[in-house]
């Protein structure tokens, strides 16, 4: 068997593997990394830990160190709850506001499953007490998550800059985020009047008080439903919004500098990120205890493993081989479009992290032909490949339907399912008929 069918054969095992049985890909791709890498590359255990990539490391515990304190210290509560007030009683805004701090969350650097992990709970609350779709919600949530995923300085984003810039590959990092943030947007749109979104434009939640309800239960009728110009249904009653504290003030602070030292002069997101998390954790440190095991381990050693066996496939010359098959089917249209779906279709079922840095490097060879436009290849392939992220066996997926109320939990779950089937079957061709066909025309 030749290197690179081993290599090739060896990154299948590993999808296989981590969506059959409950095994982090990242070990896998490290225990395939060192059998494949040293038995059939020629490989030294020195070569393999050098592909391992130690500046994203840095920038996974950073981002999730610090996120873990905000959470914890209930500044991110703070700011959703300070979001949804802002409403003023128009129904129809919520699961909007909902995509748009999602989408913040992302975009300064929180990971997907943790935006969705922090929303899902409070989105799902809302819909119930406002008569709102929980498919409707929760799948705002997650586009929202997405959308705002390839921020420069977001997770999603680092990797995928990071994997393109190693290849030597000219990509506007603002172009991808604008690319990812449009996609997911005209993807809420769809989903918000196909689900239930156009009854909620009609609508407008009033205080407790004025259904001559002082405590507000959570969910009440709607109250003058078809009877008035506007339906109105009783707002669940909230306590005032608590002042800030020092710590809460404290983390928006730091957040702002992350995003001020990233943007502005170009520092090193991870390291940053770390700065402000010690900061916060030195002015409370018994508050912030246990905000270490909260970073996202498993994320970074899926991370951390799949872009290490990715060394191993590109020194075992895979990566060339699988390119130039791609480029020798003679249609590059085609052959994007191929890439677009392989991507999807894996990531539906796997982690769209590991996707991403598997999947772009077996791009690149076909990319450096010139033959389909860097910019729009690579922007295709990264929302093909995290869109599908509404699947319920993905984590955010998993987030929003285990979140439902226990009585329609099965309904959800299937209507996630049956929508998900079909971002998988249209969602590669969208991107692929968005940013890979114009630029061919």
């Amino acid at each position: 068997m030749s290197p690179q069918t081993a290599a090739i054969l060896g990154l299948v095992a590993m999808f296989v593997i981590a969506t059959a049985l409950p095994i982090n890909m990242g070990a896998l791709g490290l225990a395939m990394a060192f059998l494949i890498g040293t038995t059939l590359v020629g490989m030294t255990a020195n070569q393999i830990i050098a592909g391992f990539p130690g500046d994203l490391f840095v920038t996974l515990v950073g981002i999730t160190y610090l996120f873990a304190i905000a959470q914890k210290n209930g500044t991110i509560d703070w700011l959703v709850h300070q979001a949804v007030r802002a409403v003023r009683g128009r129904i129809a805004a919520i699961p909007w506001i909902m995509f748009g701090v999602a989408a913040a969350l992302t975009a300064v650097g929180a990971v997907s499953p943790a935006a969705c992990a922090i929303l899902a709970p409070v989105a799902l609350q809302f819909a119930r007490s406002y008569g709102i779709s929980p498919l409707l919600m929760g799948l705002l949530v997650i586009h929202g998550a997405q959308g705002g995923g390839f921020s420069p300085i977001s997770i999603y984003g680092g990797i995928t800059n990071q994997v393109v810039a190693r290849s030597g590959l000219p990509v506007s990092e603002t172009s991808l985020f604008l690319a990812s943030l449009f996609y997911n947007l005209l993807c809420a749109a769809g989903v918000f009047f196909a689900f239930g979104g156009r009854s909620l434009l009609g609508r407008r939640a009033v205080p407790a008080s004025v259904t001559g309800d002082e405590h507000g239960p959570p969910d009440l009728p709607l109250r003058g439903f078809g009877t008035s110009a506007e339906s109105v249904i009783a707002a669940p009653a909230q306590a005032a919004a608590a002042r800030l504290d020092l710590q809460q003030w404290a983390t928006l602070i730091g957040l702002a500098a992350l995003a001020v030292g990233a943007l502005a002069f170009s520092l090193n997101v991870g390291l940053v990120a770390v700065t402000v998390a010690v900061v916060l954790t030195l002015l409370a440190p018994n508050e912030q205890k246990g905000a270490v095991d909260k970073i996202g381990w498993s994320t970074i050693l899926l991370v951390g493993g799949v872009i290490t066996y990715v060394g191993v496939l590109q020194k075992s010359g895979a990566i060339d081989s699988v390119g130039q098959g791609v480029s020798d089917l003679g249609t590059p249209l085609l052959a994007a479009l191929l890439l677009c779906y392989i991507g999807g279709v894996v990531s539906a079922f796997a982690s769209s992290v590991g996707v991403l840095g598997a999947i772009i490097p077996l791009a690149v060879p076909f990319l450096l032909q010139g033959q389909i436009g860097t910019a729009g290849m690579v922007a295709a392939l990264a929302v093909s490949s995290t869109v599908v992220d509404v699947s319920p066996f993905s984590t955010n997926g998993a987030l929003v339907v285990a979140n439902a109320a226990p009585e329609e939990r099965d309904g959800v779950y299937r209507k996630f399912l049956i929508y998900s089937i079909l971002i998988v079957l249209a969602g590669p061709p969208l991107a692929w008929l968005m940013f890979i066909l114009p630029g061919w025309l």
